[in-house]
Formats: structure tokens, C-alpha cells, sequence
């Protein structure tokens, strides 16, 4: 029955849609593949330093905790705007470099711009006149924020065309095409590892001396010499990954429709947008469920992503912002279990293909991992309960203590137990997505593109009413969570009993044309 369905919204995208006929390129060996999928590595190094350290910075600047996810609105309306315009440009693009290259080295160079912004914020803003004092600094955070902006819509430059061209290497084969974003799901794991372990090393800063500052104190400085690893290593695998991996070249035939296309494009006044809403308006019902079970999916991590060490920091720990004790350990406690979190992520995006055919599919391993990270997120609410119960005083100085070694095994627990869900929301979606173009003959980077939607949506959402929403129910962490646990619940559901079944591993057939 599901096969049918899925036939039948191919069928009506290929008939209706306007849009772009991608031909299948030639299936390209695997080390190329994992040439480009170790890119993920270097763009996840950043992130994990963003997830784990980012907020609590952001706050000793100034920004109080339920303006805190104001901040990471940049990222969803980046990647709202960015991700399908470089996919649908990237689709298009004729240039002798290839089609996905230059966004790729494009992306990577303004990622070097903006960690430089972001590590040097309180520096520059203390020399353009910001006060060394604990309050306020409202030009470190503007310069913060302007390098936030950068360094996400630099992300969105790298990630969208890297699966794109992962996809582009694969050939049109949805075997091969699983097996790539596994690829680029287990660099992600790399990279968050890589991360999570140089911020919660608190003597980092010592490798890069001239760090610490006036204005830069050592928390400060072990977050500037992260980034400064962090440039290295993304700017050493995309040179790696450009100089070994070519792009197979477009014929003739279809570079010269391009051509034509984009300069008929130039003469409308929505190029993008028209192209963008006619994918949206012709989407198959199979597209329209895996962009709604991504959507509720998101709507359960992203709390948890931003307030993570955050959580650990305050409700575990029981520590305030700028204490300069509990609160800093419970945020290297945080970062600790992201790294743990990564080595199950690791393993287990590599077992993800495996577990699929074992379990019957990979929308039932989807939706049964929802039901975990429902679980692990509600889970939140007893280790927070038992750390209340558990607090302890020093005696001789009365300051409080951390939390006994049980409450803090629950939670590092937690964390590494998300890591099982995480290794499928950062591939199963991805490659359902190729799949179901692929099949329709469309272009892998817009049809990536509108899967963002579903991500960056939500994010946007969470970081709007987080913040007031926590601030609501006293202003701690566990609301978010409360509602991600009931978002997940509603999106294992949906992905066991509506989302279709992908198609089977077959080269597709070139349609006349397709959502991208």
C-alpha cells in the first residue's frame, strides 16, 4: 500500500511540477565519498563549540536566559534563506569548478571570518569601550552577533552543498545514497567529539598564550582557542576533499539549458522564490509527511540543544550564572556528556543502515529512536529531582556542593543515550529526501533545501518561545524539554503509521520533472 501511495505523489510531482530535470551522474568509488562527508567534521567541530559553550557565553556578556535564545534565531532564518537558495544556485551552477565546489570553499572562508568575530568579541568591544566589569557589554555583543549571523549562514554555504554533492556522487542509488549521509553523519560524531572534548578542557587556553586578555578572561580565551582549532582542522579537510574529489562535468545539452533558464530567471522578479513555492505547491504526500515528522522531530531536539550544559549547569549543578565555580563545572560536566553523547552518535551512525534492515525499514528505526529521545528528554525531570533532593553544604564553608556522583552518572547517562537518536535525525531524513528526488529526477540541493524548511522552522519557533516559555514555569530548563518530549512522542507516531516506505535501490528513471 505504501509503495503505491509513493508511486502515485512521484508520479503527480514529475506531471505537475515545472521544475528542474537533474540527470543521475555515474556512481562514484567510496573514498571520494568519505572525502567529502569528512567535511562534516570540521563544520560539526564549530557547532559543538556553539551547542556547548555558545550560551553560557552569551550570558556572561550580559544577555539574560530568556533572551539567551534570541540569539540563535540567526541560524534558523539563515538557513530558512540560505540552505535553498545555495541548493537551487548550486543546482544551476556552470562554472569550470563544479556545481557544489565553490559554495563549499566559499562557506569554509567565511567560517574563518566569523570565529575570529566571535573569539575577539569581548576584546573588541572592550576597546571600543565596553566596561571590564561583570554587567553588560553591549558591543562585544554586537560584535558576537554580527559573527553568529556570518558564521550560520557560512554553515548553511557548507552543509547543504556537501550533501548535495554527497548525493551527486552517489549516483542515484539510494543504497549508496544511505550509506553517504551514514558517512556524513559519523564526521558529524568526529566533530562533536573533537569539539565537546577541547571545551571541556579548561587549560586549553595555554597552548595559545596571547588568548587571555584583560577583557578575555580564561573562559573566554579556552572559547577563542577552540575556534582557533576549529579553522584549522575545517580549512584542512575542504582543501583535502576540493583538490582530490572533481565533480563530474554537466554535458553540453544540459549546461546550455541552464544557461537559458537562469538568464529567463533574470528577466522575472522571483527567480528563486517562484522555484522554491512551485516545489513546495507540487510536493508528494510522501514529502509532505517526512517534512512534517522532521519538523516535530526538531521541535524535540532543539531545546536540548540550546540549553544542554545550561541544564547541567543550573538545575544538576545547582549553579547561577557567573558564580565562577558550580556553574562553570556543571558546564564542563555538559560537555562531557556531549562528547560521550558523540562516541554512541559515531558507532551508531554506522550501524544505522544495519539496524534498519534488521528492525524492517528505516521509517521504523525513525520512529521507534522517537520514542527514545521522548523518553531521555521527560528523563531530564527525574535526574533534576533527584539533584534537588541530593544537595549538600560544605561544612566548614557552608558553599554548596556538586552533586553526589549518582545524580551526575544519570545525567552523563542521559546525554550518551541521545546520541542513539541522534545518529538517525542526522542521516534518516537526509537521505529519505535524496531518495525521493532522486527518484523524481530533481535536484538534490533545493530539494535539501525545502527539507531545511522543516528544520529551520521549528528552530525558529523554539528560539522565539523558548526562552519566555521557561521564564514562564520559574525560569529553568525543563519546560523546553517537557514540550520536546511530547513533540518527539508525536513524531515517532506519525513516522510509524503515515510516512511511507522509501523506494527500492534502483537507478531511477529520468523524469520530466521534479521537486528540488
Amino acid at each position: 500500500m505504501e509503495n503505491g501511495t509513493k508511486r502515485e505523489g512521484l508520479g503527480k510531482l514529475n506531471v505537475s511540477s515545472s521544475l528542474q530535470v537533474e540527470q543521475p551522474l555515474p556512481k562514484s568509488k567510496l573514498w571520494k565519498i568519505i572525502m567529502v562527508a569528512s567535511i562534516a567534521a570540521g563544520v560539526q567541530f564549530g557547532w559543538a563549540l556553539q551547542l556547548s559553550l555558545l550560551t553560557p557565553y552569551v550570558q556572561l556578556l550580559g544577555i539574560p536566559h530568556k533572551y539567551a535564545s534570541f540569539i540563535w534565531l540567526c541560524g534558523p532564518i539563515s538557513g530558512m534563506i540560505v540552505q535553498p537558495v545555495v541548493g537551487y544556485y548550486s543546482d544551476n551552477c556552470s562554472s569550470r569548478f563544479g556545481r557544489r565546489r565553490p559554495f563549499i570553499a566559499a562557506g569554509a572562508a567565511l567560517v574563518t571570518i566569523a570565529v575570529f568575530l566571535i573569539g575577539f568579541a569581548a576584546d573588541l568591544g572592550h576597546a571600543s569601550g565596553d566596561p571590564l566589569e561583570k554587567g553588560s557589554k553591549p558591543r562585544a555583543i554586537a560584535v558576537f552577533v554580527v559573527g553568529f549571523w556570518i558564521l550560520d549562514v557560512a554553515n548553511n554555504m557548507l552543509q547543504g552543498p556537501c550533501r548535495a554533492l554527497l548525493a551527486d556522487l552517489s549516483g542515484g542509488k539510494s543504497g549508496r545514497m544511505r550509506t553517504a549521509n551514514a558517512f556524513f553523519s559519523f564526521f558529524m560524531a568526529v566533530g562533536n567529539i573533537l569539539g565537546y572534548a577541547a571545551g571541556s578542557y579548561s587549560k586549553l587556553y595555554k597552548v595559545f598564550p596571547f588568548s587571555k586578555t584583560q577583557a578575555c578572561d580564561i573562559y573566554c580565551a579556552n572559547l577563542k582557542s577552540c575556534f582557533f582549532i576549529a579553522i584549522f582542522l575545517l580549512l584542512s579537510l575542504t582543501t583535502l576533499a576540493l583538490s582530490f574529489v572533481r565533480e563530474s562535468e554537466l554535458p553540453e545539452k544540459e549546461e546550455q539549458e541552464i544557461d537559458e533558464k537562469l538568464a529567463g530567471a533574470g528577466k522575472s522578479k522571483v527567480p528563486f522564490f517562484g522555484e522554491i513555492f512551485g516545489a513546495l505547491k507540487d510536493l508528494p504526500r510522501p514529502m509532505w509527511i517526512l517534512l512534517l515528522v522532521t519538523c516535530l522531530n526538531w521541535i524535540a531536539w532543539f531545546p536540548f540543544f540550546l540549553y544542554d550544559t545550561d541544564w547541567m549547569a543550573k538545575e544538576v549543578y545547582g549553579g547561577k550564572v557567573g558564580d565562577g565555580r558550580l556553574y562553570d563545572l556543571g558546564v564542563r560536566a555538559g560537555a562531557l556528556g556531549l562528547l560521550l553523547q558523540s562516541v554512541v552518535l559515531g558507532f551508531m551512525s554506522l550501524g544505522v543502515e544495519f539496524l534498519g534492515k534488521k528492525i524492517g525499514g528505516a521509517k521504523r528505526l525513525w520512529g521507534i529512536l522517537n520514542f527514545v529521545l521522548a523518553t531521555c528528554l521527560a528523563m531530564t525531570i527525574v535526574v533534576t529531582k533527584m539533584a534537588e533532593k541530593s544537595r549538600q553544604h560544605h561544612a566548614g564553608t557552608g558553599l554548596l556542593m556538586a552533586p553526589t556522583p549518582g545524580v551526575k552518572i544519570g545525567a552523563l547517562t542521559l546525554f550518551a543515550l541521545l546520541g542513539i537518536p541522534l545518529a538517525v535525525t542526522f542521516s534518516i531524513p537526509f537521505a529519505l529526501a535524496s531518495i525521493f528526488s532522486s527518484n523524481a529526477g530533481s535536484g538534490q540541493g533545493l530539494s535539501l533545501g525545502v527539507l531545511n524548511l522543516a528544520i529551520v522552522v521549528p528552530q525558529m519557533l523554539v528560539s522565539i518561545v523558548g526562552g519566555p516559555w521557561d521564564d514562564l514555569f520559574g525560569g529553568g530548563n525543563l519546560p523546553g524539554f517537557v514540550v520536546g518530549a511530547v513533540a518527539a512522542a508525536a513524531s515517532g507516531v506519525l513516522a510509524l503509521t503515515l510516512l511511507p516506505s522509501p523506494p527500492a535501490d534502483a537507478k531511477p528513471a529520468v523524469a520530466m520533472g521534479g521537486f528540488h
